[in-house]
């Protein structure tokens, strides 16, 4: 247990000293607007082109760790369509909502961190580069087309349109590109502008789940327990049950994923809350309050269920 927590946590307790200091006043949660908005685009992209540069291409992209986390989130994108709409009997709109919010999860502000701890620096960011490559070409773009189809908005072929295009405004994707450019051409950076990259890259995991904890200072559940208990438990459960069960076909198959560094990777990336935009996506369609509270529930319920994973990884 002593060694679960001292992974688990340090993460939690960073959240904890965000959402404190978000509650004391000594921080508005518009200024955690202003964090994220410098983790999102100065610190992570560092880290992505830092990590990234390093290695060598066949390194750091994994086909088949890339089909099996791809895979994950359909399925679990899948089931949460069938499950809210079926059983839950939701409408269309909120059930593609509910189901995003199951299928997308935290890997920037929350799995890097973790992974940070297991894994080491630069698997562990890795794993993110590639996790944000499925998530930013394919997981992200397809909920929000279903989501504007089911509520009527644009068609889904312009819906992927505009995703496509924003992908070269991605912060994330632009660090990530970069890095994959400098190590295909073998190039590096001057002395100087490497250990400037270094430092910035450092300040990502800290800050990040600093911003998540000040996001969710304020927040409320309003009465939506059934619903948000719904999103938490295919967020934190089916996401990573589903996602190891893709990762034992593919080992039936013939088709390991060899390193465990990034079978390790893969698991806590799946089980990660949601990710912390989800309110402002769910925001377009009206279901921001919804968004926000499943958002607090699932953070806070994902530090028993990441300890839970964390004992039954050993």
């Amino acid at each position: 247990m002593h060694a679960i927590l001292g992974i688990t946590g340090p993460i939690y307790l960073c959240i904890a000293l965000g959402w404190l200091a978000t509650r004391a006043g000594l921080f508005q949660r518009g200024d955690m607007r202003v964090l994220g908005q410098f983790v999102l685009y100065i610190a992570l992209p560092a880290l992505l082109f830092d990590a990234v540069g390093k290695r060598p291409v066949g390194d750091i992209l994994d086909g088949r760790y890339l089909g099996i986390y791809a895979l994950g989130g359909l399925a679990t994108m899948a089931a949460g369509l069938l499950w809210t709409r079926r059983v839950a009997r939701q409408a269309p709109l909120p059930a593609v909502v509910q189901t995003m919010g199951m299928s997308c999860p935290n890997t920037g502000f929350v799995g890097y961190p973790i992974n940070l701890l297991l894994l080491g620096g630069s698997n562990a960011a890795v794993v993110l580069g590639m996790n944000m490559l499925v998530e930013n070409l394919l997981l992200i773009p397809l909920l929000l087309a279903l989501a504007d189809s089911a509520g009527g908005g644009r068609h889904w072929r312009a819906v992927l349109r505009g995703a496509a295009a924003g992908l070269w405004r991605n912060p994330l994707v632009l660090g990530l590109a970069a890095g994959l450019l400098a190590a295909w051409l073998g190039l590096r950076l001057p002395a100087p502008i490497e250990r400037t990259v270094g430092l910035l890259a450092q300040s990502s995991a800290a800050l990040s789940l600093f911003v998540i904890g000040g996001a969710l200072a304020g927040l409320r559940l309003h009465g939506m327990g059934r619903a948000v208990a719904r999103i938490a438990t295919g967020k934190l459960i089916a996401h990573p049950l589903l996602t190891l069960g893709v990762l034992a076909g593919a080992t039936a198959l013939g088709l390991p994923l060899v390193d465990p560094a990034l079978r390790t990777g893969l698991i806590v990336s799946a089980a990660c809350p949601m990710f912390s935009i989800y309110p402002i996506l769910a925001g377009r369609h009206g279901e921001e309050g919804l968004a926000a509270a499943a958002l607090l529930g699932t953070t806070v319920a994902s530090f028993f269920s990441i300890s839970v994973l964390m004992g039954w990884l050993g």
